[in-house]
């Protein structure tokens, strides 16, 4: 017999099976309780952590929709982009522009004599510090030049300085030396760069060509900017003035209508919202097999916190807030399956709501009014480390750690129980083998007094 299963001298019972048995009686039920718990918290902390990642993804994806370019469904198009680009924002309307560039926005970009020492020749050969004066646009910005100081250092300490400013220095070297050149980043009339002050690189720099305003025509009229990116020129529109161009050949900028774009954004939102949807459901949904037995239910099925979100959703689906033909989703052809809560488009309905309404239609999901924005803020206090499934998260996680204490100490007390037990039963054991040995004395004294031949 196995010494884990040595019988008590004095019962003859397995006493260590016994304490094991009465032990484990006692922890079975506990433990399995706890291990249930832990099981459900887990699937749970994973469900919220899927709800949570999705309902993420689905704020960012409408949140590069809510721009009225996405919506518009206008499409604008350059004829020669190696000359202008163009780029549509809020206000745009259908039109056709003649576009002529005479010349383009310049900027400022003065250098100094050259130092035959190169980039790491002094541009202070004194002991003294200097100070070089930058002038630009009635303002001067000074930058102390210590003795001794190399033309390197006296570019990283203006770029330093002075880059918020719309100025940068870099060292420029050749055969016969360095020179110090400083740009602009500002362009146009007025913008000049002068030098000044005590030091040596004020002296004899080149001012070089000075700074001009780009120079164009839409359409016959004259226009002139301080930059080569023009937003105001066009209403909605952004020109990008690249290269200058034959006046006889102009650019023709072309806005116009492009249903595809508009219902590509359309259906960009229906796709978010089904992916939340679909992650929502499967966290919630209950399986159903006609056996109570085997039907199963999501982690997060009657979870309130889902109710909640769901109705909100739903909410902000129906709460139109449209101008002009379109006020709700149900007028282009966007339905909600009332078992899925899942939305579709029907191309049929949407081809005739598009002819009557296209510019309606970015009202309704844009702006601050829009369907975008509504989204956003009633799902705003369920994300961010602050937010209902952050704060669930936090609880599950907690949870999970008591749990693991209970563990602990339950593995603990029946440590404590299975000594005492054991203790108990081998007194107890001690006390039946005394008894035994007295009955065996007793009876062999009795034995011997009865037997005729032990005289």
């Amino acid at each position: 017999m196995a010494s884990s299963t040595i019988s008590g001298p004095g019962s003859g019972y397995d006493t260590q099976a016994i304490v094991k048995a009465l032990v484990g009686a006692e922890q079975a039920p506990k433990q399995q309780q706890i291990t249930n718990e832990q099981k459900t918290a887990t699937v749970q902390l994973s469900a919220v952590g899927s709800i949570k990642t999705a309902l993420e993804a689905y704020q960012a994806a409408i949140t590069k929709l809510n721009n009225p370019s996405a919506f518009n469904g206008l499409a604008a198009t350059s004829s020669e982009e190696k000359n202008a680009k163009v780029t549509l924002g809020d206000g745009a309307s259908s039109g056709k522009y003649l576009l002529k560039i005479a010349n383009l926005a310049t900027a400022s970009k003065v250098t100094t004599a050259v130092n035959v020492d190169g980039a790491s020749g002094k541009a202070n050969s004194t002991d003294e510090d200097q100070t070089l004066t930058i002038n630009q646009s009635g303002k001067s910005y000074d930058v102390v030049i210590p003795g001794g100081a190399t033309l390197q250092q006296v570019r990283e300490s203006i770029n330093t300085q002075l880059s918020s400013q719309g100025i940068s220095a870099n060292v420029l070297s050749d055969s016969t030396g360095a020179r110090l050149v400083l740009t602009s980043t500002n362009m146009g009339e007025g913008t000049d760069i002068t030098l000044s002050g005590d030091s040596q690189l004020a002296t004899g720099y080149d001012k070089g060509k000075a700074p001009t305003n780009a120079k164009y025509s839409i359409d016959g009229i004259e226009m002139s900017s301080t930059s080569n990116k023009i937003t105001s020129a066009i209403s909605g529109v952004t020109l990008d003035l690249l290269d200058t161009v034959d006046i006889t050949k102009p650019t023709t900028i072309t806005v116009a209508s492009n249903t595809d774009t508009l219902k590509t954004s359309v259906q960009s939102f229906v796709s978010a919202y089904n992916t939340l949807m679909t992650a929502i459901n499967t966290q919630t949904k209950v399986t159903a097999t006609g056996d109570a037995s085997t039907t199963t239910a999501g982690a997060l099925t009657g979870d309130a916190s889902m109710r909640q979100l769901v109705n909100s959703l739903r909410s902000e689906l129906v709460n139109g807030s449209g101008a002009g033909s379109m006020t709700s989703l149900a007028q282009m052809g966007i339905t909600t399956d009332q078992k899925t809560g899942l939305l579709s488009l029907d191309d049929k309905t949407w081809d005739k709501a598009v002819v009557k309404g296209a510019g309606d239609i970015a009202k309704l999901f844009t702006g601050d009014t829009g369907l975008i924005t509504r989204m956003n803020k009633a799902t705003k206090s369920y994300v961010g480390t602050t937010g209902t499934l952050a704060t669930r998260a936090t609880d599950l996680n907690n949870k999970l750690t008591d749990l693991t204490k209970e563990t602990a100490d339950l593995t603990r007390r029946m440590d404590a129980l299975q000594k005492s037990l054991t203790a108990k039963y081998t007194a107890m054991d001690t006390m039946i083998a005394q008894i035994n040995s007295s009955s065996s004395s007793i009876m062999t004294t009795l034995n011997s007094l009865n037997n005729p031949k032990s005289n």
